[in-house]
């Protein structure tokens, strides 16, 4: 492969070389920065993150260019997700600062490893090559591993860091193998070139299939799909709270976006398409089932949002499987309001939690609503949101996604997705029960930073001001995709 290099490549990835500069001067201030004055290194964080979000917005209306010789491309796809990644991970450190103070970790390494997450899901959502997605997804993986191990004395926090080691690698080595049966079936590992190989006819079809095979199985195993779902309650349990809201909301963007450019656009030709889809209504429909009558039997909160991820990722499948611009606009259009919905109520677990204490069980929230009414009606706008209770935005996300699956024709496979729908609201609004008709334990008030309470406040009306007018978000998923994508229509 020609590696000429020029100039003209560090435009398009501005956002990527400034954010890996603001990390290196970050990680040498924090040396001469005391544990008293951290915040400077967390105000560097929020700067570099708030940069980087600007310079990403303003690709939105460009169409794809290419840069180092075809390793990266920036496009309108890459712009919208990269600016979500940015502004879902400066959101998380607001609503965490409160939670790592009294527990040791507000520390310069957090925000570092947060930082080189953010770049390695950056990297991933604009990767035009194979090897570029996989070297992404390994410099996210790795920060996430070792931010879920550190806090040093937490047992469990070491057991779920080492379990989703384990497993994070083994899924590692199924995208590699798959990656490498591609490469043998077409002789390149860019996306242009695959492309050209498949529709050229000039690839090898058998090995081709084997090679998606451990590519879907893999891309299974990074969102939490059943039945490679089982790392992700343990880990959710097990991590830090600051570090589930971590896992649990900015890198699905980035897995959506590693989706795209594997599935779509690598591999999505008519004579693929019908194989891969095939695997992911499998995928969906067994997230979705697990997922949603899972999560009804658990006590504890993180591991009831766990399950909530795995049947939401199901729901995610159903538009990349219809196969369509809508469809694949739509799914966006729902992993977008879905990182929205977990930011608040991962956040108001993490606002409820203080000194020597977790609020992880349901009946922690018991009398939400006489100990501050507001935070209690946010939480409850997220569960109605992530019930799909209208008029939230999690209802037209929902509708969405239902709508692409019809449109091909899989009329049951949407039945199904409403029914078990019905079922996942029961375990969401559990929760709004425990808050409004339960007494409280305890009636002391919550200790909330004013930047927190702002955000908090500003998630749960994003929530409901996206339920009044959802095609403005939606429209610009679709936009992206379409300037993104030659995909049918």
């Amino acid at each position: 492969m020609n590696m000429d290099f020029s100039l003209m490549d560090l435009a398009p990835a501005s956002p990527e070389i400034f954010l890996l500069a603001a990390v290196c001067v970050i990680l040498v201030t924090d040396l001469f920065v005391s544990d008293e004055r951290r915040y400077v290194t967390y105000g560097l964080t929020q700067i570099a993150l708030v940069v980087t979000a600007l310079l990403a917005v303003g690709g939105v209306d460009a169409g794809p260019t290419l840069a180092f010789s075809g390793l990266y491309v920036a496009d309108a796809l890459g712009s919208v997700l990269k600016t979500g990644v940015c502004l879902s991970v400066a959101v998380g450190l607001v609503y965490s600062r409160s939670y790592l103070q009294p527990r040791g970790m507000y520390r310069g390494e957090y925000f570092v490893l947060a930082l080189f997450a953010t770049l390695g899901m950056m990297v991933m959502i604009s990767a035009n090559h194979f090897l570029a997605l996989y070297l992404g997804l390994e410099l996210l993986s790795l920060s996430l591993y070792a931010m879920v191990a550190l806090e040093r004395d937490s047992a469990r926090s070491s057991e779920a860091a080492m379990k989703y080691f384990v497993l994070g690698a083994l899924a590692s080595g199924m995208l590699l193998y798959g990656m490498s049966m591609v490469y043998g079936a077409t002789a390149s590992l860019g996306i242009s070139d695959v492309i050209a190989a498949i529709q050229s006819g000039h690839a090898n079809s058998t090995i081709l299939k084997f090679g998606l095979v451990f590519i879907v199985a893999g891309i299974g195993f990074k969102l939490g799909a059943v039945p490679f779902h089982m790392w992700v309650p343990d880990v959710y349990h097990g991590a830090p709270t600051s570090v589930t809201l971590m896992i649990g909301t900015a890198p699905k963007l980035a897995a959506y976006a590693f989706i795209v450019r594997m599935l779509v656009e690598a591999l999505g030709a008519d004579q693929l398409l019908v194989e891969w889809r095939q695997m992911l209504v499998l995928l969906a429909v067994a997230s979705l089932i697990l997922g949603n009558v899972v999560a009804i039997a658990q006590t504890n909160i993180k591991r009831m949002l766990a399950y909530s991820t795995i049947s939401h990722m199901g729901f995610m499948l159903l538009g990349i499987l219809s196969g369509t611009t809508h469809g694949y606009g739509a799914a966006m259009f729902y992993v977008c309001v879905y990182v929205i919905m977990s930011l608040g109520a991962f956040g108001m677990i993490l606002l409820m939690s203080r000194q020597g204490f977790e609020a992880e069980e349901l009946d922690d929230f018991r009398g939400l609503n006489q100990r501050h009414p507001w935070y209690a009606f946010v939480m409850l706008i997220m569960m109605f949101s992530m019930a799909g209770v209208p008029p939230t935005v999690g209802f037209w996300a929902k509708l969405a996604v239902l709508e692409s699956v019809v449109s091909i024709g899989y009329v049951w496979l949407a039945v199904l997705a409403v029914l078990l729908s019905l079922v996942g609201a029961f375990y969401y609004l559990r929760v709004v029960k425990l808050m409004y008709f339960d007494e409280a334990p305890q009636r002391e008030p919550m200790q909330v930073g004013v930047d927190s309470r702002i955000l908090m406040t500003i998630n749960g009306i994003a929530v409901l001001a996206l339920g009044m007018m959802p095609s403005a978000l939606l429209a610009i998923c679709e936009r992206a995709i379409g300037l993104s994508l030659h995909v049918a229509t």
